[in-house]
């Protein structure tokens, strides 16, 4: 019978074709086998995209001009946004403001909250009185009763920097902008010999679902808790405390079957905000059983405990790290560490070498 125009099976150009194929197959297998897949884990605003981030710094050539113009309108927003929600609070628990400031409140208010806000010296100016505006203070105080960025305070310290027309965002107010992470983000790096994946997911709760599709051929998890938001609820449910929050999905992460062989790091993150605030709220609001005081060490201690206890494979040692995700010099150190423990522990197993 004929072959309906095929290819006879034998056809030299047919076999040197599937040959072909089958390299570039067995090519891409080697690509992937000896790619090291960082997958950063968390709920939101743990800040896992602030550690992608500064793998761009510290490992990439950083970000560009044209990059950095870009993150502009999301510093607006950041401005903006944290100021109308001040305003908010305040109105809601009936704080006057001083009188003068009435005005640029209402002025604030009428923004419409977009990528498209025009920043201007008048608004500026509006930000920075409103922002020292006693009655805002003492609502900036209360932050922990409701969902308030904790880069508020950054940026609208430097609200005036924002409006000259020549502004480009620093690498600190892009590591502290706020952005919730929708989707799945990639970034790849080199560290000597060995090329690195790290993938950022989005942690808010109606993200989850998506990470199913990273979990294949993950190398390791780093898994980011904020420190400080041990007093604070859920964006998502406001009867749900954030740390609870964080444990429960820690251990249903690192207890998952696929996961059984994947070495695991966890960030304790913020540890400069969570340092300060513990001097003054006691970490016993959220675990009743703690009962060392407001004491900076013992109360990491007694996190780090609780995060630890939730690993049901005593075959498999968690490494923890204090950190502060927006200081780069923080990260390049722990991240250097990691580097020396993980890689040289872990990767000589997987036949690997940086």
């Amino acid at each position: 019978m004929g072959n309906c125009g095929g290819v006879p099976a034998g056809d030299p150009a047919e076999r040197a074709a599937n040959s072909n194929i089958d390299k570039a197959l067995k090519k891409e297998k080697k690509v992937l086998d000896s790619e090291i897949r960082i997958l950063l884990l968390g709920t939101g605003e743990s800040g896992k995209s602030t550690v992608a981030k500064q793998m761009k710094i510290i490992h990439l050539t950083g970000f560009n001009e044209e990059e950095k113009k870009a993150y502009r309108p999301i510093v607006y927003h950041n401005v903006v946004r944290a100021a109308q929600i001040l305003i908010s609070q305040a109105r809601k628990r009936e704080i006057e403001l001083q009188v003068e400031n009435e005005g640029n409140a209402s002025m604030l208010m009428e923004v419409t909250l977009s990528d498209q806000i025009e920043y201007t010296a008048e608004l500026a100016h509006a930000v920075t009185a409103v922002w020292g505006d006693p009655g805002i203070k003492a609502v900036y105080k209360l932050s922990h009763e409701y969902q308030l960025s904790d880069s508020a305070a950054y940026f609208l310290d430097d609200c005036e920097r924002f409006h000259i027309p020549s502004y480009v965002p620093t690498d600190l107010d892009i590591l502290r902008v706020r952005a919730k992470t929708t989707g799945i983000a990639e970034t790849v790096f080199n560290i000597g010999k060995s090329k690195f994946r790290m993938i950022d997911v989005g942690g808010q709760r109606s993200e989850r679902k998506k990470w199913i599709h990273c979990f294949q051929d993950v190398t390791v998890i780093i898994f980011c808790v904020s420190l400080n938001e041990y007093d604070l609820m859920l964006e998502e449910d406001s009867s749900v405390n954030r740390m609870h929050e964080s444990l429960k999905l820690f251990g249903d992460v690192i207890n998952n079957m696929w996961f059984q062989s994947t070495s695991i790091i966890l960030f304790l993150n913020k540890r400069d905000l969570f340092e300060e605030k513990v001097k003054t709220v006691d970490l016993k609001g959220c675990f009743p059983s703690y009962s060392s005081g407001c004491n900076y060490d013992k109360a990491l201690s007694y996190i780090t405990n609780q995060y630890l206890q939730q690993n049901k494979n005593n075959n498999r040692e968690i490494f923890t790290h204090a950190t502060i995700a927006t200081d780069t010099a923080n990260i390049r150190v722990v991240f250097s560490a990691i580097e020396n423990i993980w890689l040289a522990e872990d990767l000589d197993q997987l036949g690997l070498s940086v």
